[in-house]
Protein backbone atom coordinates (compact mmCIF):
# COMPACT_ATOMS: atom_id res chain seq x y z
CA UNK A 1 0.00 0.00 0.00
CA UNK A 2 1.17 3.33 -1.11
CA UNK A 3 2.53 6.10 1.50
CA UNK A 4 -0.21 8.04 3.65
CA UNK A 5 0.38 11.99 3.06
CA UNK A 6 -1.02 14.56 5.18
CA UNK A 7 -1.34 18.05 3.41
CA UNK A 8 -2.40 21.20 4.98
CA UNK A 9 -2.69 24.31 3.44
CA UNK A 10 -4.61 22.70 0.58
CA UNK A 11 -6.65 26.07 -0.05
CA UNK A 12 -3.87 28.16 -0.08
CA UNK A 13 -1.57 29.27 -3.07
CA UNK A 14 1.34 26.43 -3.04
CA UNK A 15 -1.13 23.98 -1.33
CA UNK A 16 -3.83 24.45 -4.13
CA UNK A 17 -1.34 24.02 -6.58
CA UNK A 18 0.39 21.04 -4.77
CA UNK A 19 -2.43 19.10 -4.34
CA UNK A 20 -3.11 17.83 -7.91
CA UNK A 21 0.08 16.72 -8.34
CA UNK A 22 0.14 14.17 -5.23
CA UNK A 23 -3.06 13.06 -6.80
CA UNK A 24 -1.85 12.10 -10.22
CA UNK A 25 1.20 10.88 -8.79
CA UNK A 26 -0.65 8.22 -6.98
CA UNK A 27 -0.13 9.48 -3.66
CA UNK A 28 -2.81 8.46 -0.80
CA UNK A 29 -3.18 12.03 0.16
CA UNK A 30 -5.31 13.48 3.42
CA UNK A 31 -6.40 17.03 3.67
CA UNK A 32 -6.77 18.84 7.14
CA UNK A 33 -9.11 21.89 6.56
CA UNK A 34 -10.99 23.71 9.01
CA UNK A 35 -13.69 24.23 6.46
CA UNK A 36 -13.31 21.25 4.45
CA UNK A 37 -16.45 21.39 2.31
CA UNK A 38 -14.85 24.63 0.96
CA UNK A 39 -12.01 22.14 -0.51
CA UNK A 40 -14.53 18.92 -1.15
CA UNK A 41 -15.05 20.09 -5.03
CA UNK A 42 -11.31 20.74 -5.73
CA UNK A 43 -10.35 17.18 -5.00
CA UNK A 44 -10.76 13.63 -6.19
CA UNK A 45 -12.89 10.76 -4.84
CA UNK A 46 -9.25 9.39 -3.60
CA UNK A 47 -8.34 12.21 -1.43
CA UNK A 48 -9.61 12.26 2.17
CA UNK A 49 -10.77 15.10 3.89
CA UNK A 50 -10.75 15.82 7.65
CA UNK A 51 -11.52 19.01 9.42
CA UNK A 52 -9.00 20.16 11.39
CA UNK A 53 -7.24 23.08 12.68
CA UNK A 54 -3.21 23.57 13.80
CA UNK A 55 -4.23 26.12 16.83
CA UNK A 56 -7.23 23.83 17.78
CA UNK A 57 -4.46 20.42 19.28
CA UNK A 58 -7.53 18.18 19.58
CA UNK A 59 -8.43 18.29 16.38
CA UNK A 60 -4.82 16.87 14.58
CA UNK A 61 -5.08 12.87 16.48
CA UNK A 62 -7.25 11.84 13.98
CA UNK A 63 -6.00 13.81 10.93
CA UNK A 64 -2.73 12.14 11.57
CA UNK A 65 -3.20 9.01 12.33
CA UNK A 66 -1.24 6.07 9.80
CA UNK A 67 0.51 9.66 8.30
CA UNK A 68 3.92 8.93 6.77
CA UNK A 69 4.90 12.09 5.34
CA UNK A 70 3.31 15.62 6.80
CA UNK A 71 3.37 18.95 4.15
CA UNK A 72 3.30 22.19 6.89
CA UNK A 73 2.15 24.91 4.56
CA UNK A 74 0.77 26.88 7.23
CA UNK A 75 1.10 30.50 8.21
CA UNK A 76 -1.11 33.39 9.46
CA UNK A 77 0.56 36.44 7.92
CA UNK A 78 -3.06 37.70 7.12
CA UNK A 79 -4.37 37.26 10.34
CA UNK A 80 -5.33 40.55 12.15
CA UNK A 81 -4.08 39.31 15.52
CA UNK A 82 -0.62 38.52 16.34
CA UNK A 83 0.57 36.46 13.37
CA UNK A 84 3.77 35.32 15.21
CA UNK A 85 2.16 33.62 18.43
CA UNK A 86 -0.31 32.04 16.15
CA UNK A 87 2.42 30.27 14.01
CA UNK A 88 4.34 29.33 17.07
CA UNK A 89 1.19 27.65 18.86
CA UNK A 90 0.01 26.02 15.28
CA UNK A 91 3.84 24.27 15.18
CA UNK A 92 3.74 23.37 18.50
CA UNK A 93 1.13 21.56 18.13
CA UNK A 94 1.39 20.12 14.79
CA UNK A 95 4.89 18.74 15.64
CA UNK A 96 3.61 17.55 18.98
CA UNK A 97 1.01 15.38 17.30
CA UNK A 98 3.14 14.21 14.67
CA UNK A 99 5.20 12.69 17.23
CA UNK A 100 2.44 10.70 18.88
CA UNK A 101 0.84 9.23 15.47
CA UNK A 102 4.66 7.96 14.27
CA UNK A 103 4.85 10.61 11.17
CA UNK A 104 8.25 9.50 9.53
CA UNK A 105 9.01 13.26 7.75
CA UNK A 106 7.52 16.70 8.05
CA UNK A 107 7.89 18.60 4.77
CA UNK A 108 7.70 22.34 5.81
CA UNK A 109 8.29 25.47 3.03
CA UNK A 110 9.65 28.83 5.02
CA UNK A 111 11.23 31.71 3.59
CA UNK A 112 14.80 32.30 2.96
CA UNK A 113 16.81 35.35 4.57
CA UNK A 114 19.82 35.51 6.77
CA UNK A 115 19.51 33.97 10.49
CA UNK A 116 21.64 36.98 11.55
CA UNK A 117 20.77 40.73 11.91
CA UNK A 118 17.40 42.53 11.94
CA UNK A 119 15.16 40.07 10.09
CA UNK A 120 11.65 41.14 9.60
CA UNK A 121 9.21 39.53 11.96
CA UNK A 122 7.51 37.45 9.39
CA UNK A 123 10.61 35.98 8.12
CA UNK A 124 11.97 35.51 11.77
CA UNK A 125 8.22 33.68 12.88
CA UNK A 126 9.39 31.47 9.51
CA UNK A 127 12.14 30.40 10.92
CA UNK A 128 11.07 30.01 14.21
CA UNK A 129 8.37 27.59 13.05
CA UNK A 130 10.91 25.68 11.28
CA UNK A 131 13.14 24.96 14.57
CA UNK A 132 9.83 24.27 16.59
CA UNK A 133 8.95 21.64 14.57
CA UNK A 134 12.52 19.85 14.26
CA UNK A 135 12.29 20.21 18.10
CA UNK A 136 9.43 17.88 18.24
CA UNK A 137 11.39 14.93 17.15
CA UNK A 138 10.08 14.46 13.82
CA UNK A 139 12.62 14.25 11.14
CA UNK A 140 11.88 18.07 9.54
CA UNK A 141 12.59 19.30 5.38
CA UNK A 142 12.24 22.74 5.92
CA UNK A 143 12.70 23.99 2.09
CA UNK A 144 13.26 27.94 2.02
CA UNK A 145 12.09 30.34 -0.76
CA UNK A 146 11.98 33.82 -2.32
CA UNK A 147 9.58 35.11 -4.02
CA UNK A 148 7.02 32.49 -5.93
CA UNK A 149 6.35 33.26 -9.78
CA UNK A 150 2.90 31.50 -10.75
CA UNK A 151 -0.20 33.06 -11.92
CA UNK A 152 -2.35 34.06 -8.44
CA UNK A 153 0.93 34.01 -6.61
CA UNK A 154 0.99 37.23 -3.47
CA UNK A 155 4.07 38.29 -4.90
CA UNK A 156 3.71 38.15 -8.60
CA UNK A 157 -0.08 39.57 -8.42
CA UNK A 158 1.69 42.91 -6.63
CA UNK A 159 4.22 42.82 -9.73
CA UNK A 160 1.53 42.71 -12.24
CA UNK A 161 -0.91 45.09 -10.19
CA UNK A 162 2.01 47.54 -9.99
CA UNK A 163 3.06 47.49 -13.43
CA UNK A 164 -0.52 47.19 -15.42
CA UNK A 165 -1.82 50.16 -13.14
CA UNK A 166 0.86 52.73 -12.57
CA UNK A 167 2.49 54.27 -16.09
CA UNK A 168 4.86 55.70 -13.82
CA UNK A 169 6.48 54.62 -10.88
CA UNK A 170 8.36 55.62 -7.64
CA UNK A 171 10.51 52.91 -6.85
CA UNK A 172 11.48 52.95 -3.27
CA UNK A 173 15.02 51.44 -2.11
CA UNK A 174 13.45 48.19 -0.94
CA UNK A 175 11.90 47.81 -4.68
CA UNK A 176 16.30 46.81 -5.50
CA UNK A 177 16.80 44.84 -2.97
CA UNK A 178 18.10 41.27 -4.34
CA UNK A 179 15.73 38.12 -4.23
CA UNK A 180 15.88 34.59 -5.51
CA UNK A 181 12.63 34.37 -7.37
CA UNK A 182 11.73 30.81 -7.66
CA UNK A 183 8.58 29.82 -10.13
CA UNK A 184 5.69 27.49 -8.89
CA UNK A 185 6.51 25.12 -10.94
CA UNK A 186 10.17 24.50 -9.45
CA UNK A 187 9.03 24.93 -6.16
CA UNK A 188 6.46 22.23 -6.38
CA UNK A 189 9.39 19.81 -7.63
CA UNK A 190 11.13 20.62 -4.89
CA UNK A 191 8.32 19.69 -2.53
CA UNK A 192 6.85 16.62 -4.63
CA UNK A 193 10.60 14.88 -4.68
CA UNK A 194 11.12 15.87 -0.88
CA UNK A 195 8.67 12.54 0.29
CA UNK A 196 11.36 10.11 -1.11
CA UNK A 197 14.49 12.04 -0.72
CA UNK A 198 17.12 9.79 0.79
CA UNK A 199 18.88 11.98 3.85
CA UNK A 200 19.36 12.27 7.63
CA UNK A 201 19.19 14.47 9.90
CA UNK A 202 16.77 18.03 9.49
CA UNK A 203 18.24 19.75 6.35
CA UNK A 204 17.13 23.18 5.86
CA UNK A 205 17.43 23.72 1.97
CA UNK A 206 17.38 26.69 0.42
CA UNK A 207 15.51 26.92 -2.94
CA UNK A 208 15.56 29.12 -5.50
CA UNK A 209 15.46 29.97 -9.45
CA UNK A 210 18.46 31.06 -11.99
CA UNK A 211 18.88 34.56 -11.14
CA UNK A 212 19.46 36.97 -8.24
CA UNK A 213 17.07 39.82 -9.30
CA UNK A 214 15.18 42.57 -7.31
CA UNK A 215 11.65 43.46 -7.73
CA UNK A 216 12.49 46.65 -10.14
CA UNK A 217 14.04 43.90 -12.31
CA UNK A 218 10.96 41.57 -12.03
CA UNK A 219 8.31 44.83 -13.04
CA UNK A 220 10.82 45.81 -16.18
CA UNK A 221 10.55 42.02 -17.55
CA UNK A 222 7.05 42.05 -16.92
CA UNK A 223 6.47 45.46 -18.65
CA UNK A 224 8.40 43.85 -21.42
CA UNK A 225 6.59 40.82 -21.62
CA UNK A 226 3.48 42.98 -21.55
CA UNK A 227 4.42 45.19 -24.20
CA UNK A 228 3.87 48.40 -21.65
CA UNK A 229 5.85 51.32 -21.32
CA UNK A 230 6.92 52.37 -17.37
CA UNK A 231 8.76 55.10 -16.23
CA UNK A 232 10.59 53.94 -12.82
CA UNK A 233 11.98 56.74 -10.63
CA UNK A 234 13.99 56.17 -7.73
CA UNK A 235 13.54 57.97 -4.45
CA UNK A 236 15.01 57.37 -1.15
CA UNK A 237 11.76 56.94 0.98
CA UNK A 238 8.59 55.86 1.45
CA UNK A 239 8.87 53.62 4.60
CA UNK A 240 7.33 49.82 4.66
CA UNK A 241 3.73 51.68 6.33
CA UNK A 242 3.79 54.31 3.67
CA UNK A 243 4.42 51.39 1.04
CA UNK A 244 2.08 48.97 2.27
CA UNK A 245 -1.02 51.81 2.28
CA UNK A 246 0.31 52.55 -1.19
CA UNK A 247 -0.31 48.87 -2.62
CA UNK A 248 -3.32 49.08 -0.74
CA UNK A 249 -4.39 51.28 -3.36
CA UNK A 250 -3.27 49.81 -6.44
CA UNK A 251 -3.11 46.26 -5.65
CA UNK A 252 -4.87 44.12 -4.77
CA UNK A 253 -3.37 43.10 -1.33
CA UNK A 254 -4.40 44.08 1.76
CA UNK A 255 -2.59 46.98 3.74
CA UNK A 256 -1.24 44.92 6.43
CA UNK A 257 -0.09 41.91 4.55
CA UNK A 258 1.44 44.32 2.02
CA UNK A 259 3.26 45.80 5.43
CA UNK A 260 4.42 42.18 6.28
CA UNK A 261 5.50 41.57 2.85
CA UNK A 262 7.53 44.74 2.32
CA UNK A 263 9.75 44.59 6.04
CA UNK A 264 10.63 41.06 4.52
CA UNK A 265 11.82 42.24 1.14
CA UNK A 266 14.07 45.07 2.62
CA UNK A 267 15.98 42.13 3.88
CA UNK A 268 17.98 40.13 0.60
CA UNK A 269 16.70 36.62 0.12
CA UNK A 270 18.98 35.00 -2.08
CA UNK A 271 20.52 31.38 -2.29
CA UNK A 272 23.69 31.25 -0.08
CA UNK A 273 23.93 27.18 0.11
CA UNK A 274 24.38 25.15 -2.80
CA UNK A 275 22.45 22.09 -1.52
CA UNK A 276 19.71 21.67 -3.45
CA UNK A 277 21.70 21.49 -6.65
CA UNK A 278 23.59 18.21 -5.13
CA UNK A 279 20.36 16.91 -3.53
CA UNK A 280 17.57 17.22 -6.35
CA UNK A 281 17.56 16.43 -10.24
CA UNK A 282 16.45 19.98 -10.66
CA UNK A 283 17.13 23.01 -13.23
CA UNK A 284 15.73 26.16 -11.44
CA UNK A 285 14.14 28.07 -14.60
CA UNK A 286 14.86 32.01 -14.95
CA UNK A 287 12.75 34.45 -14.08
CA UNK A 288 11.84 35.29 -17.96
CA UNK A 289 10.43 31.81 -18.74
CA UNK A 290 8.96 31.79 -14.55
CA UNK A 291 7.10 34.65 -15.98
CA UNK A 292 6.10 33.64 -19.64
CA UNK A 293 5.25 30.53 -18.00
CA UNK A 294 3.06 32.65 -15.47
CA UNK A 295 1.36 34.53 -18.14
CA UNK A 296 0.37 31.44 -20.40
CA UNK A 297 -0.39 28.76 -17.38
CA UNK A 298 -2.81 31.93 -16.45
CA UNK A 299 -4.36 32.32 -20.05
CA UNK A 300 -5.06 28.50 -19.86
CA UNK A 301 -6.70 28.48 -16.73
CA UNK A 302 -8.71 31.36 -17.47
CA UNK A 303 -9.97 29.81 -20.46
CA UNK A 304 -10.82 26.55 -19.00
CA UNK A 305 -13.50 28.62 -16.54
CA UNK A 306 -16.77 29.54 -17.25
CA UNK A 307 -16.58 33.36 -17.86
CA UNK A 308 -19.72 34.09 -17.13
CA UNK A 309 -19.60 32.76 -13.52
CA UNK A 310 -17.27 36.73 -13.10
CA UNK A 311 -20.94 38.29 -13.06
CA UNK A 312 -22.98 35.38 -11.29
CA UNK A 313 -20.48 35.28 -8.44
CA UNK A 314 -20.56 39.39 -8.18
CA UNK A 315 -24.44 39.61 -7.69
CA UNK A 316 -24.84 41.34 -10.74
CA UNK A 317 -27.07 40.62 -12.85
CA UNK A 318 -26.54 38.44 -15.71
CA UNK A 319 -27.78 41.23 -18.49
CA UNK A 320 -25.71 44.28 -16.80
CA UNK A 321 -22.77 45.82 -18.31
CA UNK A 322 -20.31 46.18 -15.74
CA UNK A 323 -16.89 45.58 -16.93
CA UNK A 324 -17.00 42.98 -13.91
CA UNK A 325 -12.87 41.95 -13.16
CA UNK A 326 -12.04 38.55 -13.17
CA UNK A 327 -8.47 37.46 -13.12
CA UNK A 328 -7.38 40.98 -14.04
CA UNK A 329 -9.74 41.02 -17.22
CA UNK A 330 -12.73 42.63 -17.55
CA UNK A 331 -15.82 40.80 -18.81
CA UNK A 332 -19.23 41.39 -20.04
CA UNK A 333 -21.52 38.46 -19.91
CA UNK A 334 -25.09 38.57 -21.46
CA UNK A 335 -27.71 35.34 -21.83
CA UNK A 336 -31.17 35.06 -23.03
CA UNK A 337 -33.37 31.94 -22.85
CA UNK A 338 -35.24 31.05 -26.61
CA UNK A 339 -38.42 28.38 -27.04
CA UNK A 340 -36.07 26.41 -29.39
CA UNK A 341 -33.36 23.57 -29.46
CA UNK A 342 -29.80 23.83 -29.54
CA UNK A 343 -29.49 23.39 -32.91
CA UNK A 344 -32.23 26.06 -33.81
CA UNK A 345 -30.34 28.34 -31.45
CA UNK A 346 -26.89 28.06 -32.48
CA UNK A 347 -28.34 28.64 -36.51
CA UNK A 348 -27.41 32.57 -36.39
CA UNK A 349 -23.98 31.98 -34.46
CA UNK A 350 -23.03 29.52 -37.13
CA UNK A 351 -23.50 32.07 -39.57
CA UNK A 352 -22.27 35.14 -38.29
CA UNK A 353 -19.68 37.31 -39.83
CA UNK A 354 -18.52 37.88 -43.30
CA UNK A 355 -21.43 38.70 -45.52
CA UNK A 356 -23.98 37.74 -42.73
CA UNK A 357 -22.46 41.09 -40.85
CA UNK A 358 -22.63 40.67 -36.68
CA UNK A 359 -26.64 41.04 -36.74
CA UNK A 360 -26.87 44.55 -34.67
CA UNK A 361 -24.86 47.99 -35.32
CA UNK A 362 -22.94 46.62 -38.27
CA UNK A 363 -22.15 50.34 -39.22
CA UNK A 364 -20.08 50.08 -36.29
CA UNK A 365 -18.61 46.76 -36.58
CA UNK A 366 -17.78 48.40 -40.21
CA UNK A 367 -15.81 51.61 -38.81
CA UNK A 368 -14.28 49.94 -36.45
CA UNK A 369 -12.78 47.90 -38.98
CA UNK A 370 -11.86 50.60 -41.60
CA UNK A 371 -9.99 52.10 -38.32
CA UNK A 372 -8.24 48.93 -37.79
CA UNK A 373 -7.11 49.27 -41.58
CA UNK A 374 -5.91 52.72 -41.21
CA UNK A 375 -4.01 52.00 -38.01
CA UNK A 376 -2.51 48.97 -39.64
CA UNK A 377 -4.97 46.12 -38.60
CA UNK A 378 -6.09 43.62 -40.87
CA UNK A 379 -10.16 44.89 -40.82
CA UNK A 380 -13.17 43.49 -42.22
CA UNK A 381 -11.86 42.44 -45.07
CA UNK A 382 -10.90 38.57 -44.86
CA UNK A 383 -14.59 37.72 -44.09
CA UNK A 384 -15.29 33.93 -43.61
CA UNK A 385 -14.64 30.67 -45.18
CA UNK A 386 -17.37 30.15 -48.04
CA UNK A 387 -19.64 27.18 -48.41
CA UNK A 388 -18.68 25.37 -44.99
CA UNK A 389 -18.41 25.10 -41.43
CA UNK A 390 -16.21 27.26 -39.08
CA UNK A 391 -13.29 25.68 -37.73
CA UNK A 392 -10.61 26.37 -35.08
CA UNK A 393 -7.67 28.56 -36.65
CA UNK A 394 -9.73 29.89 -39.11
CA UNK A 395 -10.01 34.27 -39.57
CA UNK A 396 -13.55 35.70 -39.14
CA UNK A 397 -13.01 39.10 -40.24
CA UNK A 398 -10.63 40.74 -37.52
CA UNK A 399 -11.44 37.58 -35.48
CA UNK A 400 -9.56 34.78 -35.40
CA UNK A 401 -11.75 31.11 -34.11
CA UNK A 402 -10.08 29.45 -31.02
CA UNK A 403 -12.58 26.87 -30.39
CA UNK A 404 -15.95 25.33 -32.31
CA UNK A 405 -18.15 23.07 -31.10
CA UNK A 406 -21.32 22.89 -33.77
CA UNK A 407 -24.97 23.43 -31.68
CA UNK A 408 -22.53 24.44 -28.78
CA UNK A 409 -19.74 27.41 -28.89
CA UNK A 410 -17.87 29.53 -30.95
CA UNK A 411 -15.06 30.99 -29.52
CA UNK A 412 -13.12 34.47 -30.96
CA UNK A 413 -9.79 35.83 -30.06
CA UNK A 414 -9.38 39.37 -31.73
CA UNK A 415 -6.82 40.14 -33.61
CA UNK A 416 -7.53 43.67 -34.19
CA UNK A 417 -5.69 46.75 -32.92
CA UNK A 418 -6.58 46.98 -29.65
CA UNK A 419 -4.61 47.91 -26.40
CA UNK A 420 -4.82 45.03 -24.78
CA UNK A 421 -6.25 41.14 -25.62
CA UNK A 422 -9.88 40.67 -26.32
CA UNK A 423 -12.35 37.26 -26.65
CA UNK A 424 -15.65 36.94 -27.86
CA UNK A 425 -17.44 33.73 -26.96
CA UNK A 426 -21.10 32.68 -28.28
CA UNK A 427 -22.73 29.63 -26.28
CA UNK A 428 -25.59 27.59 -26.74
CA UNK A 429 -26.75 25.44 -23.75
CA UNK A 430 -30.22 23.59 -23.28
CA UNK A 431 -32.55 24.05 -21.03
CA UNK A 432 -36.03 23.31 -19.99
CA UNK A 433 -38.14 24.28 -22.12
CA UNK A 434 -35.92 25.42 -25.16
CA UNK A 435 -32.12 26.73 -25.05
CA UNK A 436 -29.77 29.71 -23.26
CA UNK A 437 -27.64 31.98 -25.64
CA UNK A 438 -25.38 33.33 -23.96
CA UNK A 439 -22.59 36.26 -25.30
CA UNK A 440 -19.77 36.70 -23.56
CA UNK A 441 -16.82 39.38 -24.32
CA UNK A 442 -13.25 39.55 -22.46
CA UNK A 443 -10.73 41.93 -22.56
CA UNK A 444 -7.08 41.29 -20.97
CA UNK A 445 -6.42 45.46 -20.87
CA UNK A 446 -2.87 46.19 -21.33
CA UNK A 447 -1.52 49.09 -18.38
CA UNK A 448 -3.61 51.93 -18.39
CA UNK A 449 -4.15 52.78 -22.12
CA UNK A 450 -6.38 49.49 -22.03
CA UNK A 451 -8.18 50.36 -19.24
CA UNK A 452 -8.79 54.36 -20.70
CA UNK A 453 -10.12 52.21 -24.06
CA UNK A 454 -12.46 49.75 -22.32
CA UNK A 455 -14.11 52.43 -20.47
CA UNK A 456 -13.65 55.03 -22.96
CA UNK A 457 -15.75 53.27 -25.39
CA UNK A 458 -18.43 51.77 -22.86
CA UNK A 459 -21.68 53.61 -24.44
CA UNK A 460 -21.04 51.59 -27.92
CA UNK A 461 -20.39 48.86 -25.84
CA UNK A 462 -23.08 48.86 -24.14
CA UNK A 463 -25.36 49.37 -27.61
CA UNK A 464 -23.47 46.94 -29.68
CA UNK A 465 -23.64 43.91 -26.81
CA UNK A 466 -27.43 44.66 -26.26
CA UNK A 467 -28.16 44.40 -29.61
CA UNK A 468 -25.98 41.30 -30.58
CA UNK A 469 -27.67 39.02 -28.00
CA UNK A 470 -31.42 40.37 -28.81
CA UNK A 471 -31.29 40.41 -32.33
CA UNK A 472 -28.84 36.99 -31.96
CA UNK A 473 -32.65 35.29 -30.17
CA UNK A 474 -34.78 36.58 -32.44
CA UNK A 475 -33.05 34.88 -35.51
CA UNK A 476 -33.21 31.86 -33.51
CA UNK A 477 -36.68 31.66 -33.35
CA UNK A 478 -37.93 32.67 -37.22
Amino acid sequence: MSRLILLTGASGYVGGRLLPMLEEAGHRVRCLARHPEYLAPRVSTRTELVRGDVLDADSLAAALAGVDTAFYLVHSMGSASSFVEEDRRGALNFGAAARAAGVRRIIYLGGLGEDQGDLSDHLRSRHEVGDLLRRSGVQVIELRASIVIGSGSLSFEMVRSLTEHLPVMVMPRWVRVLSQPISIQDLLAYLGRSIDLEIEGNPVIEIGGAEQVSYRDLMVEYARQRGLRRLMIPVPVLTPRLSSLWLGLVTPLYARVGRKLIESIVHPTVVRDDSARRLFDIEPQGVSTAIAAALRNEDQEFAATHWFDALSSSGAPASAYGGVRMRGRLVDTRELTVPVPPEDAFEPIRNIGGQNGWYSCNFLWRLRGWLDLLIGGVGLRRGRPRNRDLRAGDSLDFWRVEAYEPAHRLRLRAEMKVPGRAWLELAVEPVEGGSRIRQTAVFDPNGLAGLLYWYGIYPLHALVFRGMIQALARRAVT
